[in-house]
């Protein structure tokens, strides 16, 4: 299979909006991108110490309610960008697991041709803007965006996710200032799991809260626990709604956990196992879960969906597994057309 038969032959099709239906549908619409996202980082774990993932790898396990539940507040048009731990963001924002995961294998079906991996995943069609590998270097590039939208006036919101490490870089106060000064439509979202690589909040910050930093630049501020999903998706709509309706921006402190290391090279020793322990307990996918249950979905339904996950991420794996590399018939296109090509 040659690499254009190969890309004419990768479908792309996201998850269900969760959007739809009763109350009740909505919870498990959300849960259920919670599993996908959470199914497809375990696979990748997987294949990563099989060899067949290279580079770097960033999971997103412990914190998938923040980027699910802050999405379901967009319309299709709408941005994200976000950090190189990017590969939940870009499921919840309609990426297909099979177009992740190919990425992440190197392979021509992915979201990137296999060109950009683990940190890199974009997706115009879907208004994903990135995975970033550069800690807070992304944040201005949120307000470009937002600033886009203000100056065509086409009423379209930009979330940037970063982490608690980004708040003592130089990108975040140029990202943040300009977005007051000019009152763009943006939510930045820092996703505080409580460690900057491998180091504690309490050797990095030296104040904790990271919203009170919004003080400053005279922005609406919020902070929450990203225990569960549908608080999650209340609190970030209201930023949202201010975002959209006011052109006006917010800072949002998303206190979070991740339960692997930094990267797939960190064996995460810097943290007791009790710690560990007692965060698995406020998992928001457990949480979901057990709010089904006790809410009447039915045990039937929900072994349906989680079937149908689990078959949804090994399709993924399999393609990823099957489809080709990148050949030389993409060096061109990929080099020198584009927006800048004679």
């Amino acid at each position: 299979m040659t690499t254009s038969e190969a890309l004419q032959k990768a479908p792309d099709t996201p998850a269900a909006s969760p959007r739809q239906g009763t109350q009740l549908d909505h919870l498990a619409a959300l849960y259920r991108q919670m599993l996908v996202i959470r199914r497809c980082e375990e696979e990748a774990a997987r294949a990563y110490a099989q060899g067949k993932i290279g580079g770097f790898l960033h999971l997103y396990i412990g914190q998938e309610a923040v980027a699910v539940g802050a999405i379901a507040n967009l319309k299709p048009e709408d941005y994200v960008v976000t950090t190189y731990r990017d590969h939940g963001v870009a499921i919840a924002k309609g990426m297909s697991a099979r177009a992740m995961m190919a990425e992440l294998f190197g392979k021509v079906t992915g979201c990137s041709k296999g060109l950009g991996g683990s940190m890199h995943m974009f997706d115009a069609k879907n208004r994903m803007l990135g995975g970033h590998g550069i800690v807070g270097g992304h944040i201005p590039l949120a307000a470009g965006a937002a600033f886009a939208s203000k100056y065509r006036n086409d009423g379209n919101v930009t979330l940037c996710f970063f982490g608690d490490g980004a708040v003592s870089i130089q990108g975040f106060h140029e990202g943040v200032s300009l977005a007051a000064l000019w009152k763009l439509p943006v939510v930045f979202i820092c996703e505080n799991n409580e460690y900057s690589m491998g180091t504690p909040l309490s050797r990095t910050l030296s104040v904790e809260d990271v919203s009170q930093k919004a003080v400053g630049y005279g922005i609406d501020r919020d902070r929450f626990f990203a225990d569960d999903v549908l608080n999650v998706e209340h609190r970030i709509g209201e930023a949202v709604k201010r975002a959209r309706e006011q052109s006006l921006p917010t800072l949002v402190e998303v206190r979070t956990y991740r339960y692997r290391g930094h990267s797939m090279s960190d064996p995460g020793k810097y943290r007791t196992s009790d710690e560990l322990d007692e965060h698995k307990k406020r998992d928001p996918l457990l949480r979901a879960r057990e709010q089904l249950e006790k809410e009447g979905f039915g045990a039937a339904r929900l072994k349906t969906l989680e079937d149908e996950v689990e078959a949804e991420v090994l399709d993924a794996v399999k393609f990823a597994e099957e489809s080709p590399e990148p050949d030389a018939s993409i060096l061109e296109p990929t080099t020198y057309d584009g927006p800048f090509a004679a």
